[in-house]
């Protein structure tokens, strides 16, 4: 992402108010230039922890690489049984343990067609390595059973039409519009190859995928508003959308016509500059997904919940390196049982 060499006096007044006044002609800032350069660094901010930021300005594209780390740890308890009393319990009760690590890296494209529109593509590539490891309680054996899966290769593609909406004058934020399209370009929980769980009797007691998939295997459309608020001496942003699944026939063996839920994201934040090259955000992100539901009587996720939340508190830190280059690294971390532990990514975005 560009960002000027100028400060925008909206953040350091003082910085510009301590310029001569015999500065040459030719080196003054116009107004118009003046709220370019406050759109620019407020985008700059409100971009740390997400794409929340202005669009690009027209002819100027900027490639952004990152990399990031994701870690989950869960344990799972499932009681089969019956109480006789309150303390007593006759039955079965598997304890599973799951860690998952994903890392991501991922090359992005952003081209400024307008002063007012962009266009984006984000291409991930994802190698993810999960352990399971689980005792049945009552088979009477201390002995844990552990079973790796992994899986690497092409993520979704991320398609992004971004077009800002107003000029945030007379106090009111930027309002950008945005429609983001994920085609199934990796490969879905319905590609991969399966295989059946025996337990410790020989009976067949479930089915597991033999790797993991790298991709959702479903169109997913996800229209939605970004907001940007410079106030001295902070920038304040948030967005909302919500992401809408396509529903699609998986065979009469995965439940018929699989419709996944769709999603509600909402998130907000508030971003400082400690200097012209230094600054830190902090901002919370939060999902609603809702159940999966199957045409035929069939449920992969057994007894689960009607809705899943994921929420994330995110730190970001960035620093200038140039007039057409930056680092960005935040760390989230997962506020909600569901969400990640630990989050880590880092990117560079340049523009030319």
């Amino acid at each position: 992402m560009f960002v000027p060499a100028l400060i925008c006096s909206c953040l350091w007044p003082a910085t510009l108010a301590a310029k001569p006044e015999s500065e040459p002609e030719g080196t003054k800032i116009t107004p118009t230039q003046q709220d370019q350069e406050k759109q620019e660094h407020a985008s700059e901010i409100a971009s740390i922890t997400a794409d929340r930021g202005i669009v690009t300005r027209p002819g100027r594209l900027t490639i952004e690489p990152a990399f990031s780390y994701a870690h989950s740890n869960s344990t799972l308890v499932a009681v089969e049984g019956y109480t006789v009393i309150p303390a007593l319990l006759i039955g079965l009760i598997n304890i599973s343990e799951i860690q998952r690590d994903i890392f991501v890296s991922s090359l992005s494209f952003k081209y400024g067609f307008t002063s007012r529109l962009e266009a984006a593509v984000r291409v991930p590539w994802l190698n993810i390595s999960e352990d399971l490891k689980e005792r049945q309680a009552f088979e009477g054996t201390p002995v844990d059973t552990l079973r790796e899966s992994s899986g690497e290769g092409l993520g979704d593609v991320e398609l992004t039409i971004r077009y800002q909406l107003n000029d945030g004058l007379r106090g009111w934020p930027y309002v950008i519009g945005v429609i983001r399209v994920k085609p199934p370009t990796g490969e879905g929980p319905y590609d991969v190859d399966k295989r059946t769980v025996f337990d410790s009797e020989g009976n067949p007691i479930g089915i597991e995928l033999e790797e993991r998939p790298t991709g959702s295997g479903f169109w997913s459309f996800e229209p939605g508003f970004s907001f940007i608020l410079p106030s001295d001496p902070a920038v304040l942003y948030g967005n909302l959308s919500y992401v809408w699944t396509q529903e699609e026939d998986q065979g009469e063996e995965n439940g018929g016509i699989v419709d996944p839920g769709d999603v509600i994201r909402f998130g907000f934040g508030m971003g400082f500059a400690f200097n012209e090259r230094t600054s830190f955000s902090l901002s919370y992100d939060h999902s609603v997904i809702q159940k999966t539901t199957f045409e035929r009587d069939f449920d992969l996720l057994g007894a689960a919940f009607d809705r899943t939340h994921v929420g994330t508190l995110s730190f970001g830190l960035s620093q200038r390196l140039s007039n057409d280059a930056a680092l960005n690294l935040t760390v989230g971390i997962g506020v909600t049982e569901n969400a990640p532990n630990t989050e880590i990514t880092l990117k560079l975005p340049f523009s030319l």
